[in-house]
C-alpha cells in the first residue's frame, strides 16, 4: 500500500473513521441487530449490511454508500454482494499494512 492523497482524504472525514472502527469489532458496535445476527452476517455474508452501517451512522444512505465506496477505493474495506444487498468488512491486511507505512515513512 502507498500513501496518496486520495487515502488520506478518505481519512480524513470522521464518519469514515468511525465506520472502520465499527467494523473492527461489530458485534459490540453494531446494535440495530443482535449479536448472533451479527455474527451470521460476518460470517456467511462475509460483513455487516449496508442499512445496519447506514443505521448506526445515522445519516442518508446515498452519504453512506458514498464513505463505504470511498474506504473500498483505497483498499480499506471489502465487500460482497448477495443479492440486492451488500456486505462491508474491513480489509485486515491493507490496514496492517498502511500502520507499518505511517510509522515508518511519516
Amino acid at each position: 500500500m502507498e500513501l496518496n492523497e486520495k487515502l488520506f482524504k478518505a481519512l480524513a472525514n470522521q464518519t469514515r473513521l468511525d465506520i472502520l472502527q465499527w467494523l473492527k469489532d461489530p458485534e459490540k458496535e453494531i446494535t440495530s441487530v443482535s449479536c448472533e445476527t451479527v455474527r451470521y452476517m460476518m460470517t456467511e455474508k462475509g460483513g455487516i449490511c449496508v442499512q445496519d452501517i447506514v443505521k448506526k451512522a445515522g445519516l442518508a444512505q446515498s452519504t453512506v454508500s458514498k464513505y463505504l465506496s470511498d474506504l473500498q477505493d483505497c483498499g480499506l474495506l471489502d465487500s460482497e454482494r448477495h443479492g440486492k444487498w451488500t456486505y462491508y468488512r474491513r480489509n485486515e491486511t491493507n490496514l496492517q499494512a498502511l500502520a507499518r507505512l505511517v510509522a515508518t515513512a511519516l
